[in-house]
């Protein structure tokens, strides 16, 4: 893993110094009870590393739209900082090759999982962050994330369900559509979360996904399909 790791880093002008906290960042805590080792998982260092995304993300963007509102930029960062978004880019760098798995997490696919690789990203970033200071970590963002959403940046990010919804929502009836979780299922390392959004306590969509944002996207645009036409 060592090795593999130095290479993806490489790329990016970055060298490890203290190799452990990379080695905590591609621990998943299904591994911790395979392990015979006193051992962390990589759950603080996500933490930290999603923190770390947002300042430099809205750092970027804030600098490159200088005419936008708070609104205009808050959608762009969703929308680049978004699950979805980060596990394609932790696929483009092999991430998921590295990452310490249970057995069983490694049967059900967790290597592709999307929630676990946009989750290995952010962990990874915590990890460069305390290893080599804030300068590298808006480099590796800056080179890794960034430029596959150019697009975006320069004319703004497509709107997704949620935004849709609310905006339909408020035009019509002067309320905010909100979110509920109405089951979770699953082992705690591969949940998966059926979300009702709801208007005036009418339930309008519902949806299943393997993050809360994802069900929210889906039950989302299934609210907006039914409020096309309709009235509450």
């Amino acid at each position: 893993m060592q090795d593999n790791l130095v290479r993806v880093l490489s790329r990016y002008n970055l060298y490890p110094k203290n190799i452990s906290f990379y080695e905590t960042a591609f621990t998943h805590r299904s591994f911790l009870n395979e392990s015979k080792k006193t051992l962390e998982s990589n759950e603080r260092l996500e933490f930290l590393g999603d923190a770390i995304l947002s300042f430099i993300v809205s750092s970027y963007i804030y600098n490159q739209r200088a005419s936008d509102t708070e609104g205009d930029l808050t959608n762009i960062r969703a929308y680049i900082v978004k699950t979805d978004s980060l596990a394609i880019v932790s696929k483009q760098l092999g991430l998921g090759e590295l990452l310490k798995l249970s057995k069983g997490e490694e049967t059900s696919g967790g290597r592709d999982n999307t929630q676990l690789l946009a989750n290995t990203f952010e962990s990874l970033l915590g990890a460069i962050y305390m290893d080599l200071g804030i300068e590298a970590a808006m480099n590796f963002v800056h080179t890794t994330l960034i430029p596959i959403f150019a697009k975006e940046i320069q004319v703004g990010a497509p709107k997704d369900a949620k935004s849709e919804l609310q905006e339909l929502v408020q035009s019509k009836y002067q309320v905010s559509p909100f979110y509920k979780i109405l089951t979770t299922t699953g082992p705690d390392h591969a949940k998966q979360f059926e979300v009702g959004v709801f208007v005036r306590d009418e339930m309008l969509g519902k949806g299943e996904g393997n993050s809360k944002q994802t069900a929210e996207e889906v039950a989302a645009k299934q609210a907006v399909s039914r409020l096309q036409g309709n009235t509450l």
